[in-house]
């Protein structure tokens, strides 16, 4: 079973429409995905631990489209009501979520930990997340994340990148 067990029961336990995709681990890394599995950028989407620094102890799991860029030193970092903040390393990533980055998605997560999500995504008629493992990625329709639990749709969570 390529997809984490657990993210599947947590879809399940959501009522969340999807589509499992088979993934070589080697190709699981977003640009190497799409390159090879044939899917835009723009319909790709990563999930993001953010650690807070000053003061230590929050995190935060945040969702947006590969294109963007998660507005970390200002959004994200307001919103913790931190002074700084920084992305949890692949390490912080594992022991907090069980997932290995390039798998990483926003079900089968702590229930502490909230999930922010980028407005631009549920633009989007359909998108592709991690599906907890490196060997499996997930179609949804995104418009389904809206309202549930411990999610929240954040407007300007990521910005375009610049350049």
């Amino acid at each position: 079973m390529p997809a984490d067990p657990s993210v599947l029961e947590s879809m399940k336990s959501l009522a969340i429409d999807y589509e499992e995709m088979a993934c070589d681990p080697a190709l699981a890394d977003t640009a190497q995905f799409c390159e090879a599995y044939g899917v835009p950028l723009d319909r790709s989407a990563n999930t993001i631990l953010v650690a807070s620094r000053k003061p230590e102890g929050t995190m935060v799991a945040c969702v947006v489209l590969a294109t963007t860029r998660l507005d970390v030193n200002d959004v994200v970092r307001r919103k913790m009501g931190a002074r700084k903040a920084s992305f949890a390393n692949a390490e912080q990533t594992r022991d907090v979520t069980g997932m290995e980055i390039g798998g990483v998605t926003i079900f089968g997560l702590p229930t502490s930990l909230p999930v922010w999500v980028d407005s631009r995504i549920l633009e989007c008629d359909w998108i592709i997340i991690g599906a907890g493992s490196r060997s499996a990625k997930i179609k949804l329709d995104p418009r389904q994340l809206g309202g549930l639990d411990g999610f929240e749709v954040v407007e300007g969570l990521a910005r375009e990148p610049s350049g």
